[in-house]
């Protein structure tokens, strides 16, 4: 220290000391402390700007931070040494290795298809300390040397092995099947030793606005080796020895084991001598892999391929209670059908409305209130038509990412697109235990976030807009929302019959013409069928009801009163539906029902059947006649007395006029049907414009959030239980149950979500699925139906097709028992339960605890015992329903107890799971990452001190290769200066004491208004 013109008079060592600077804007200080308790060194600049640069100089001016960089120097120099080695080498390729092209060529890995190209793990032994007052923390960089490119690659590392100089990592390495290794890639690895925070030698508080902290800070090296994978594989024990050595190529410093890994093979030796004193584990292997695995082969590559995209895959080997070694592989998945479900959706949603804005210019001349109406009613309709295709446009140029990140979830043109949607499996092969997958779907809260939650979500305001229409004025006429849904069910079955009966009508006529009686026969059987079902379709006393309010809503319309005039309470239960009586006496251009004439209805529909009658008497009697042998036995059916037949000898001739009158009889029906629904759902729109399209248009985005993340479920769950009966009987005997599990608060905006998530997850209900079987490599699922029933066709390959029952392959339809279970885990919940309300969650598990009890109560009626998984034998189903039963009723603070009882009761009923929270990052990793190591713990017989280890292994990962530092491949966007884990905290973590946090959340709220005041 010393004087701008003087000698220098103090010399000060920055050994085992840290800096303080303080944060005051006005202070320009700066605090020296020892760790070996000398007294502090107290400095003081000229400005804060040099207060801040003293700061680092005097952070980095330390004996033991020079020599850090002199290792670093030494680390690049030998990178480049070898660089240049592995240029040179390429001068020398021998010839075989050379095609014509002069391209060199490389020697594959063989390995099973659908698996992996490389698996390895890796142990160090005598490792040698810089200093031996401390204990090595170690973790290995895994670098690739590609032979073509010649360039190195940080590819992966473990997680951090603490306090043990021979570290068994538990982290693995692992090379999905079309990453590009061969025999001839080397492979580097690279040993570092990290430094615990309590014994830095300098540690700097602040550092300034433009400067980061170095990568390297906290780390020093130790050693390196590199081998080429030729030698692994080719070792006759599938095992390298190799020495480590430092960054000159001259100390030794230990040895690292390189073993190769197999999942289907045991792995020798025991587990007696591992530490299970480790923290702060990272590993991470976040390289692209095109496909997935499963337990059963290959079979299941090209359907799932054109589901699942790009795999991130890790390799983990834990230690069982009896010492030896289970492996586990871990698999995160994109799906394209984040993208090509709610296209198929949009497109559906496009027709369906074109058809109803057509049906609705077909409801003919109306008098002028109704016309204006329904002028009103189809320009809004338009409106919200164009924004659906405008939609479908801009998805269709959408390319990239088959996922939404969770930054996207308020951009207008992906709204209907879910958030986050991945695959989580876990594999396990445990030593004394079958093989097992485990699968969980995660994916952010089915909800509206573009339209927000100011107003609530679909819960609350479906309930309001009901209430409203309830009480609307004379302009329209109410209809309950059951008789809405009917109308466009009617709608529905008409669309769908009468193009069927006209293609069977001219099948009859076909094989009349070419004289076939069995032709004839089952012609006959198919058009009989289908017009029954057409007939019954209008049984519903809705359609008259809606004819009588059709009739008079004409201009200048005449009433013409019946003969023999109905009952008149019961006429009027018809137009009011006898839910609401007094929404009738509001309408002032509807007449009594006394006056009008419903015979003439009844007469057209009863046409339909006479015709068929005709149809069929004609059919037996030519069938009769042509039958010499029995040609004196039976009489001509009387029913055929009405038909005027001529009998000219040519079967087509008769049943010619007879069919024609069919489908002018049919014709007249639809018409008036159809004009009748149309009138009911323009009352449906009228009474609630424009908050109705608006509605659907929130249930629309929910609801196709919520397919997306359905139809990949039910594909995963049929292509790994493809080989299990006792689950394929109960797919279309029963049913499959999808379990949601939520952790949404019900505080704020997460409120509204709830609500969104609530009503899209019971919307599922109307989901069938139906199996076929592919005709072409397209495997994508085909969506048909409308609003109130949708049918997803899943397209299987000839070979798997052929493994399903007789029934799914002959179409029959599979039902969806959709439930939810939400307990808020965060700081928003504790809000909620100390200031606000909770009821939403309570209702929620409650109406979904009736539905899941339903479920099993329908599965024990239809479904043999012996179908149940194998530990059932475990835990009674019963008991776990009456424990959850319980735990719903307590009403207890943050009862995580909830969602273990709803996921173990999902996993012992062959059912589907699904996590969810706002993004599908945070809380939903803490949570999946939870469950797979308490299964683990409970099926695979995890060893009890390894739990914590395992789970620190799952949650935390490293930055790799060509992976940005601040790029999260689950938010797809960049982050300044924010962790990429996706795995934060212990769910320990968010529940802690709720007084504390409450503090804590005052004390910012009252920071922030200062701020902005």
């Amino acid at each position: 220290m010393k004087n701008k013109n003087s000698e220098a008079s103090e010399v000060v060592i920055l050994e085992r000391c840290w800096i303080v600077e303080f944060r005051s804007k006005t202070d320009v200080s700066i605090v020296v402390k020892f760790q070996s308790g000398e007294q502090d060194l107290y400095l003081e600049a000229a400005s804060k700007p040099d207060c801040e640069s003293w700061a680092v100089a005097l952070g980095e001016a330390n004996s033991e931070g020079l020599q850090n960089k002199i290792q670093q120097l030494r680390r690049l120099i030998m990178e480049i040494k070898e660089e240049r080695a592995s240029h040179e080498a390429r001068q020398f390729v021998p010839s075989s290795q050379v095609d014509s092209l002069g391209e060199p060529q490389f020697t594959s890995i063989q390995r099973i298809a659908n698996e992996p190209k490389l698996e390895f793990s890796l142990a160090c032994k005598d490792l040698v300390t810089a200093t031996r007052d401390r204990k090595l923390n170690t973790f290995i960089q895994v670098s690739v040397l590609h032979p073509a490119e010649h360039i190195l690659t940080r590819y992966s590392s473990t997680e951090i092995v603490e306090g043990t100089k021979d570290p068994l990592f538990l982290t693995g390495v692992t090379f999905p099947p079309e990453y590009p290794i061969y025999e001839e890639t080397k492979i580097k690895l690279t040993v570092y030793d990290v430094k615990d925070k309590s014994q830095d030698t300098v540690h700097t508080s602040v550092l300034p606005d433009h400067k980061e902290p170095r990568a390297d800070t906290g780390r020093s090296f130790l050693g390196c080796t590199t081998f080429r994978v030729a030698d692994l594989v080719k070792s006759k024990e599938q095992q390298l020895t190799l020495t480590l050595r430092t960054s000159d190529g001259g100390k030794t410093v230990g040895t690292i084991e390189v073993n190769l890994v197999k999942m289907g093979e045991l792995e020798d030796g025991e587990t007696d001598h591992i530490t299970t004193d480790a923290q702060d584990q990272k590993c991470a292997l976040v390289r692209e892999c095109t496909a997935t695995e499963g337990i059963s082969g290959k079979d299941n590559l090209p359907s799932l391929s054109a589901v699942l995209k790009n795999p991130i895959c890790k390799l983990y080997r834990f230690p069982t209670s009896d010492n030896k070694w289970m492996r586990i592989r871990e698999q995160m998945a994109e799906t394209t059908l984040s993208f090509h479900v709610p296209k198929e959706l949009i497109n559906l949603h496009i027709k369906e409305d074109m058809r109803r804005n057509q049906e609705l210019k077909d409801l003919g001349e109306l008098a002028p209130h109704w016309d204006n109406m329904r002028k009103s009613v189809i320009a809004h309709c338009d409106q919200m038509l164009s924004m659906y295709q405008d939609t479908l446009a801009e998805l269709g140029k959408h390319t990239g990412s088959s996922f939404k990140s969770s930054c996207s979830k308020g951009e207008k043109t992906l709204e209907f697109i879910p958030i986050n949607l991945h695959l989580q499996r876990m594999h396990v092969h445990s030593p004394r235990l079958k093989d097992a997958l485990y699968d969980v779907i995660t994916v952010g809260a089915p909800a509206a976030h573009f339209q927000g939650f100011k107003n609530g979500g679909l819960r609350k305001l479906l309930s309001k807009f009901e209430a409203e229409r309830r009480n609307t004025g004379y302009q329209c006429i109410y209809y309950s929302p059951e008789n809405t849904a009917k109308a466009k069910e009617v709608l529905s079955n008409i669309n769908h019959l009468q193009p069927l009966i006209s293609s069977h009508a001219d099948l009859l006529l076909n094989s009349a013409s070419q004289h076939s009686p069995d032709s004839l026969k089952n012609s006959l059987k198919m058009l009989s069928e289908k017009t029954e079902l057409f007939v019954h379709a209008f049984k519903d006393q809705l359609v008259r009801s809606a004819l009588l309010a059709l009739y008079t809503a004409r201009p200048g319309c005449v009433l013409k009163k019946p003969a023999m005039p109905r009952n008149s309470t019961e006429e009027g239960g018809d137009l009011q539906h006898q839910d609401h009586p007094s929404q009738i006496k509001r309408q002032d251009s509807i007449p009594h029902h006394s006056e009008y004439d419903e015979e003439e209805w009844d007469r057209v529909w009863a046409n339909v059947g006479k015709s068929l009658n005709c149809v069929i008497a004609m059919v037996d009697r030519l069938l009769e006649k042509d039958n010499v042998s029995n040609t004196k036995e039976g009489e001509n059916d009387p029913s055929a007395a009405d038909c005027k037949v001529f009998h000219t000898g040519d079967w087509y001739e008769q049943l010619y006029p007879l069919v024609i009158t069919l489908k002018d009889c049919m014709g007249e029906v639809v018409t008036r049907a159809k004009q009748s629904m149309a009138f009911v759902l323009l009352q449906e729109l009228a009474c609630g414009l424009p908050q109705c399209l608006m509605l659907t248009l929130r249930r629309d985005i929910v609801f196709s959030q919520a397919l997306a993340g359905l139809v990949c479920g039910f594909i995963i769950k049929l292509h790994t239980g493809l080989h299990d009966q006792g689950f394929l009987q109960q797919l279309h005997t029963v049913g499959l149950l999808v379990q949601y599990e939520g952790l949404l608060s019900t505080y704020s905006e997460e409120a509204g979500m709830l609500e969104d998530m609530a009503v899209g997850i019971s919307d599922l209900q109307k989901v069938m699925f139906k199996v076929i079987e592919a005709k072409s490599e397209d495997f994508l699922p085909i969506i048909t139906g409308r609003r109130e029933h949708y049918v997803i066709e899943v397209q299987l390959p000839a070979k798997m097709f052929e493994l399903l029952p007789q029934e799914i392959k002959e179409g029959k339809l599979l039902r969806m028992y959709p439930v939810l279970f939400n307990v808020g885990i965060n700081e928003q919940q504790t809000l909620a339960e100390r200031f606000g309300d909770t009821t939403l969650q309570e209702n929620i598990n409650q109406e979904n605890l009736e539905l899941l009890k339903e479920y099993y109560k329908l599965f024990t009626e239809k479904m043999p015992p012996d179908c149940l998984p194998h530990f059932q034998e475990q835990n009674d189903l019963k008991g776990l329903l009456e424990n959850l039963h319980q735990n719903i009723q307590a009403k207890k603070r943050k009862n995580v107890e909830i969602m273990w009882l709803a996921a173990t009761i999902c996993r012992k009923l062959n059912g589907v799971r699904f996590t969810c929270c706002k993004s599908a990052k945070d809380r939903t990793s803490m949570s999946v990452t939870l469950e797979q190591c308490s299964i683990l713990r409970d099926e695979h017989q995890l060893h009890k001190d390894f739990f914590i280890r395992a789970l620190d292994c799952m949650r935390s990962r490293q930055t790799q290769g060509a992976l940005n530092e601040s790029d999260d491949p689950e938010t797809g966007c960049l982050t300044d200066n924010k962790p990429t884990s996706r795995h934060f905290y212990p769910v320990a973590l968010l529940l802690v004491s709720s007084h504390l946090l409450v503090v804590w959340l005052i004390l910012s709220l009252a920071l922030l208004l200062a701020k902005y005041q």
